[in-house]
């Protein structure tokens, strides 16, 4: 099919109203402001940074079917008035990748002239509503929320094409992020650039689209955010909430800042707005309305700003100024930045480290914080990555980071705090950070300390060269520690180590940190061992070595019908073989630990070296899952033997300790009990909350 008329009219209304607008430009902004709008608005995006899209063929219309649900989570609505082409494109793209949620589409025809009214009728499943008479966008749309029946209204312009997955991400983001009261789209433009990753409003009440015309998988658009509006284009809300803040205020009729008012009216009733990057739809920008703010129904645009500045005044006055960079922008006034550098992106599925740093991050997002976050490895780890970007991390990776050096050299100056863990990668950045972002305070985080863990598995060995290495590692770790403004260690064991190492500097405790999910199956319908561990990690190596060739057999003489489970990553040749032992299953990662956690009788945690505090001990406790464990796998966690855990330290005692629990029901809920209290008590988001306010969110300096 070649270009409709109204196709060519638009392209022709862009076409003069880009030059319009150029014009005026040079007149009010001068050559060197006007030339960087014209760069900007013909910016090219590679096609590898591009997504690849879903675009419905344009055949002839015949009839089709849409998802109808008789109690819908969702109901989706689309005004239209006339440009049936589009209207059609939009509902094949819904007909041809249907939600897996519960949903209804009503089109509200806003009095179209064209065949909408006839082909639509033809449509199975879709709800039809004409109006009397045409009223415009926001009459439209708040006819079709009367008409909605589900939990949440879905605004939706005719001339999207919602792109599969878009709605389900899009109501994602209310059960994520209790509290979001409006959720709005990632809106591309057909040739795969980014059209808008949430709106940003300026003090005098101008708007801006953030990203536009730039790769809509760049790190800076495709994480969720706060945003002060979005485009009415894809936006999801509440029903309730709608009716209650009064819907689209008709003081903006026929269009245009109703749906920046609406985003204004959620956050005033107390509720959040945020950007969803993972719900994408392809929006024609000014299909029906065109481009051109002098004529037309798009005229409405400068009239409605002053309204709307006069409506908002108070809420606008906390915004920040106009012509305020988009990227400083994009974080609220006040809102505290920190960077968080790490070898790379956490796994919170494969070793406590990462699901430590995870929950740091929940825990600084939920106190308002602005996360940045850097691994050096510079991957996009995949559902990693996107774990991350889905909490409220902004998430950098390659090719859009470029060399450290020019990245720290332009964003340097935002950060309040920087959090480096590990001292080997502090010591790569700690010369840029002091030269680019020397207003930050500069935390070292220690994850364990690494000297004392390799020393530890030196003298077990007996090994000089290992003990030679170590005293290596403590000399760096030191030296970091030294230069840094403060340093994070996970355990009192640790602190009181430093205090006679490094007695000058300041170092505080922030431990793992865990959710408590509760109890699992009681002890009589739960059987077998388990042990959690990644295997790149050389204390777990020697820890399931020492316990299945030493401890196991003990186990099994007098309890056959026991089975150990080894669950972890990366295990190695020698940790495969295992699995020839009697009773022995080497699982290798398994992503869903919950079967084991809720399941399993008995934890066991063999360590006889390491550092820090063991996540694995952690984990269990919060499950309600009991443990037995050697003296150095509780150091520093605040454990009683024989009331929180059972501790025993050579083969005998260790199996001895294990058939116990497992066999004594009233020990076992005792253990189980407290346990999970202890994690509660010490290792719990709220416990850390203290530290993490004081050290990563007071003021720099």
């Amino acid at each position: 099919m070649g270009l409709s008329w109204t196709e060519v009219r638009f392209y022709f209304d862009r076409g003069t109203g880009l030059l319009r607008r150029g014009l005026t430009s040079l007149r009010t902004r001068g050559i060197e402001a006007t030339w960087k709008r014209v760069a900007r608005q013909f910016h090219r995006v590679p096609a590898a940074h591009r997504p690849e899209l879903y675009l419905p063929d344009r055949a002839p219309f015949a009839p089709f079917a849409l998802p109808r649900s008789e109690q819908p989570r969702a109901s989706i609505v689309i005004p239209v008035y006339n440009q049936f082409a589009h209207t059609l494109s939009c509902l094949r793209a819904i007909a041809a990748y249907p939600p897996e949620c519960a949903c209804e589409v009503i089109v509200v025809d806003d009095g179209s002239s064209d065949e909408t009214e006839g082909a639509l009728a033809q449509v199975e499943g879709l709800t039809y509503h004409r109006r009397r008479q045409n009223g415009g966008f926001i009459a439209a749309c708040n006819d079709g929320a009367t008409l909605s029946r589900g939990e949440y209204v879905v605004f939706l312009n005719n001339d999207t094409l919602p792109q599969p997955g878009w709605l389900d991400a899009l109501l994602a983001t209310f059960d994520q992020h209790p509290g979001t009261g409006l959720a709005g789209a990632q809106l591309i433009y057909p040739d795969g650039r980014l059209q808008e990753a949430g709106g940003l409003v300026f003090a005098d009440g101008n708007a801006h689209n953030l990203g536009k015309f730039e790769s809509p998988n760049d790190p800076r658009y495709s994480y969720v955010r706060a945003a002060d509006y979005c485009s009415g284009a894809a936006i999801a809300i509440p029903r309730q909430l709608f009716e209650r803040i009064g819907a689209f205020d008709t003081r903006y009729a026929p269009a245009y800042f109703e749906d920046t008012d609406l985003a204004f009216a959620v956050r005033d009733a107390g509720y959040g707005v945020l950007y969803q990057p993972a719900s994408q739809v392809v929006h024609l920008e000014g299909v029906t309305a065109g481009t051109d703010v002098n004529q037309g129904v798009k005229a409405h645009q400068v009239r409605n700003r002053h309204t709307f500045a006069d409506k908002w005044r108070t809420a606008l006055s906390r915004q920040w100024s106009d012509g305020t960079p988009p990227d400083q922008a994009s974080a609220a006034k006040g809102q505290r930045r920190i960077l968080i550098i790490d070898s790379a992106t956490p796994r919170p599925d494969h070793d406590s480290a990462s699901l430590r740093m995870v929950n740091l991050m929940r825990l600084l997002l939920d106190e308002g914080a602005h996360v940045t976050f850097v691994p050096t490895d510079l991957n996009h780890a995949g559902a990693d990555t996107r774990r991350l970007q889905q909490l409220g991390v902004q998430a950098w990776y390659a090719p859009f980071f470029g060399t450290p050096a020019r990245w720290i050299r332009e964003h340097g100056h935002r950060f309040d705090t920087v959090l480096v863990c590990r001292h080997y990668v502090l010591r790569e950045w700690l010369p840029l950070l002091r030269k680019h972002a020397p207003q930050a305070r500069l935390v070292f985080d220690t994850v364990d300390l690494h000297y004392l863990r390799e020393r530890r598995g030196a003298e077990l060995a007996s090994d000089q060269a290992l003990m030679r290495a170590s005293e290596r590692t403590r000399a760096l770790e030191l030296e970091m520690i030294a230069r840094s403004d403060a340093t994070l260690v996970v355990s009192d064991v640790e602190r009181t180590l430093l205090a006679v190492d490094a007695p000058a500097a300041k170092v505080e405790i922030l431990s793992n940190l865990h959710h408590v999910h509760g109890r699992g199956q009681p002890h009589g319908q739960r059987h077998d061992l388990v042990f959690v561990g990644g295997f790149r990690h050389p204390p777990n190596v020697d820890a399931v070595r020492w316990f299945v060739t030493e401890v196991f057999p003990l186990v099994r003489a007098k309890a056959p019908e026991i089975v150990f489970h080894c669950i972890g990553s990366d295990t190695t040749a020698e940790i495969d073989a295992l699995a020839s032992q009697p009773g022995v299953r080497i699982h290798g990662h398994v992503p869903d630990l919950s079967p084991f956690m809720d399941g399993a009788r008995v934890a066991v945690a063999p360590l006889r070296f390491g550092a820090g505090v063991k996540g694995k001990v952690n984990l269990s406790m919060a499950h309600g899952q009991p443990v037995v464990a050697t003296a150095c796998a509780v150091e520093g966690m605040h454990l009683r033997n024989g009331e929180d855990v059972l501790v025993a330290d050579d083969a005998a005692a260790f199996a001895e300790a294990v058939l116990r629990l497992y066999r004594d029901e009233a020990l076992w809920q005792r253990l189980a009990d407290n346990g999970m209290a202890n994690v509660e008590r010490h290792f719990s988001l709220d416990a850390g909350r203290e530290v993490v306010r004081r050290v990563l969110l007071r003021s720099a300096g």
